[in-house]
């Protein structure tokens, strides 16, 4: 599926020479690739040229080099990874975006999750496709960035938007959620009983609920896993 970011509108790359001249050969598509494995940048190269479509312009390990090729091979497309020897591949998205509106960027990844997809888009990447991916998903969606630079595609976008807008996780009535901050600021049952002004039984079936919904089988399991979930801040992290 793909869904045009609210960004400015997508810009076509003309293919061919100009219409009056038919006889003229259509123009291969530049890419570079960023990758620091030579094996992935070897088994991406080949995809490209078996296409028959593209021409593979550059290669680069890292994002200084990646910058310093895409500036003197002006591609219309780059092939840019997420994890870079000297940084992160969205933050080279973000500087070759702000670069070039034309530019078609393709992030590679191999943490496919929603929070990395999102992150790509953001940064306006104009596809994300995870490793495992087979190559030729790699050319397709380099093929759209080509023609599409300022539109997202992804092939889970549908699916990773759904879940966005959708709540995930335990649902915490409000009361628990007090019960759990209470117990995060290490007070017991009494304590909590009297900040609430509950009765102790009540305070025990609200703790009760907070282990079930969580999957906890005491307090520090349960603090643990909302923790994760983000339902209380971390003590290493400072509350707003």
């Amino acid at each position: 599926m793909c869904v045009t970011a609210s960004r400015a509108g997508p810009l076509s790359r003309s293919t061919s020479g100009d219409p009056g001249k038919g006889s003229e050969a259509a123009v291969a598509t530049k890419v570079v690739l960023v990758d620091d494995h030579e094996l992935i940048r070897q088994g991406l190269r080949r995809a490209f040229e078996r296409s028959g479509e593209f021409e593979v312009t550059g290669e680069a390990g890292s994002i200084a080099e990646a910058i310093d090729i895409v500036a003197a091979t002006t591609p219309d497309v780059v092939v840019m990874d997420v994890r870079l020897p000297d940084g992160s591949g969205l933050d080279a998205t973000r500087k070759l975006r702000a670069l070039r509106s034309d530019l078609g960027i393709v992030v590679l990844t191999m943490y496919a999750g929603d929070e990395q997809l999102f992150g790509a888009l953001e940064a306006g990447a104009s596809a994300f496709v995870p490793k495992d991916a087979p190559a030729d998903d790699v050319v397709a969606a380099a093929r759209h960035a080509a023609v599409s630079p300022r539109a997202f595609t992804a092939n889970d976008l549908a699916g990773a938007m759904q879940r966005r807008l959708t709540p995930t996780g335990p649902q915490l009535s409000p009361r628990e959620r007090e019960v759990l901050g209470l117990l995060a600021d290490g007070l017991g049952v009494a304590q909590i009983s009297k900040q609430l002004f509950i009765s102790e039984s009540t305070t025990k079936t609200h703790i009760s609920k907070v282990y079930e919904k969580l999957g906890a089988a005491n307090r520090a399991q349960a603090l643990m896993t909302a923790m994760r979930l983000r339902l209380i801040a971390n003590p290493a992290e400072p509350r707003p």
